[in-house]
């Protein structure tokens, strides 16, 4: 199913499929209902009671209005004083919005996993390969080794030198394998496909090092920071509601009473009397916790800063590393080591040399994919610190 699988491809399953990205929605949604309940106003309360019951004497004879019983109907409503109802809202709508600024972090912090999870297999990917050429090269030189040996030109211990790097260079592909297996489940996780892991493979090639165009970024306009921020003012909210308890609520009731022959009408109302409490300890809970969200504010400001001057640090430097590799190191190793197979092909250079040479490419070819694999997740990094082309 996912034979060639390109990052943009990736992108369109795990943004279909990836379940934190499912969580953050869903807590969206309970926000949106929170938002909702806030705004509602108190249902009254309806209350029937019958007393004046006479088991001696009984109820009476007739239709049951007639019976003779204390009958009472009853409707209470509580009216709300201080602004709550619009205090509740605001809260109920700030904290939806830090839902909402989450589902956005959810996605910043999600795709750029997705990124390092793809580049990660694009490098085991490419380490396997060269693990595999790795083989087919000992597998020419130990046929070389063992003409010239025939020939009376080379050692039987040179001979076995080969063919013991020649087995070094077979477990080393199979160390490759595993680790691209590993890469594939990683990502095959984050885009929901865990059954097709095995399938996976990176069809992209490695993005072209160049120089950003600017590195200035500001930290007020992340998802985390914004967040942080809306819960800043959803605190704010609940220390006014807090505040806002200490005005008295009123419940008024309106009573219809029966009792034949009479019926009576009456009406009531209920205040809270302030004796024990004014809701101090809700007042100094509420206050506290606005002091900590604005703690938070400053924390996730700074983190989000540091995170972006890190950034900015592995990009400059994944840049200038990256750079040397493609203008000079590894191409000169390549040369280096079809010299030394030339030479060591006509018996002009010893085994230990040409083993020298073989790692030497080796190691270079392997740091050159990781430089490239470096930059490419440094690129994403920066991007992801900064919500550069988060849409």
């Amino acid at each position: 199913m996912f034979s060639q699988l390109s990052l943009h491809d990736a992108e369109a399953l795990w943004a279909e499929r990836n379940r934190a990205l499912k969580l953050a929605n869903d807590a969206v949604a309970g926000a949106e209902a929170d938002r909702v309940g806030a705004a509602q106003r108190p249902n009254p309360q309806l209350s029937i009671n019958t007393a004046s019951i006479n088991p001696s004497a009984g109820i009476g004879s007739g239709a049951l209005r007639d019976k003779q019983m204390d009958t009472i109907f009853r409707v209470d409503q509580l009216i709300e004083r201080g602004s709550k109802r619009e205090l509740r809202t605001r809260t109920a709508e700030a904290r939806l919005d830090a839902s909402r600024r989450d589902f956005a972090e959810s996605i910043r912090s999600q795709r750029f996993a997705l990124h390092q999870a793809y580049y990660d297999l694009m490098l085991a990917q490419e380490k396997r390969h060269i693990a595999e050429e790795n083989i087919v090269l000992y597998q020419k030189t130990l046929h070389a080794a063992e003409l010239r040996l025939k020939a009376g030109d080379l050692s039987a211990s040179d001979v076995s030198r080969i063919r013991v790097e020649a087995l070094r260079a077979e477990n080393e592909s199979r160390q490759a394998v595993a680790d691209f297996e590993k890469a594939q489940i990683v990502l095959a996780y984050l885009i929901g496909a865990e059954r097709e892991a095995r399938s996976l493979n990176a069809a992209d090639a490695w993005p072209a090092i160049s120089a950003v165009a600017s590195f200035d970024a500001r930290v007020d306009g992340r998802a985390d920071v914004q967040a942080a921020a809306s819960r800043v003012h959803a605190a704010e909210s609940v220390r006014d509601l807090a505040r806002s308890l200490k005005t008295r609520d009123v419940t008024v009731g309106l009573q219809f009473e029966h009792y034949p022959p009479a019926n009576t009408y009456g009406v009531g109302v209920s205040i809270p009397l302030f004796v024990n409490h004014q809701y101090e300890g809700e007042i100094r809970r509420a206050e506290a916790e606005l002091q900590m969200a604005r703690d938070g504010l400053e924390q996730v400001r700074g983190l989000a800063q540091s995170e972006i001057f890190k950034a900015r640090t592995d990009l400059e430097a994944a840049i200038e590393r990256g750079r040397r590799f493609e203008d000079s190191l590894l191409a000169e190793a390549e040369r280096s080591s079809r010299a030394a197979e030339f030479a060591f092909g006509h018996g002009a250079m010893g085994v230990m040399d040409l083993l020298d040479a073989r790692r030497t490419l080796k190691l270079i070819q392997i740091e050159s994919a990781t430089s490239r694999a470096d930059y490419a997740k440094a690129l994403a990094s920066w991007r992801a610190a900064t919500q550069e082309n988060l849409q």
